[in-house]
């Protein structure tokens, strides 16, 4: 596997959909490359003025949004993967978002 540098990670795209749910197929020219992805691979991180290493909150197997146009595109034995900085990562999906939004009690409304 590739191992990146500093402070960028490997993400595979996950693939779309295949039909709406309607039930339309949608044929591969119609669409849009997925801007969703797991990571497969992170660097070890960045270094600050004083040569600490600050280590990325992104971690291995964690599901992903990123830009549109973000990362690079490659291909390693037979397969797509993107290289990005960790900069062009929106947000990171799945369990960690799910139990954030799991512990967040709803407001009362002033009577």
């Amino acid at each position: 596997m590739i191992k990146p540098l500093h402070n960028r990670l490997v993400v595979e795209r996950l693939d779309p959909e295949q039909t709406t749910e309607s039930g339309i197929i949608i044929p591969d020219t119609a669409k849009e490359k997925p801007q969703e992805g797991r990571v497969v691979s992170v660097g070890p991180g960045t270094r600050d003025k004083d040569g600490k290493l600050i280590p990325l909150e992104i971690a291995e197997g964690d599901l992903v949004l990123f830009g549109k146009y973000g990362g690079t595109d490659i291909t390693l034995a037979g397969k797509d993967y993107l290289i990005m900085k960790d900069d062009d990562v929106l947000a990171v999906l799945g369990d960690k978002a799910k139990s954030a939004a799991k512990t967040k009690k709803p407001r009362r409304a002033a009577s």
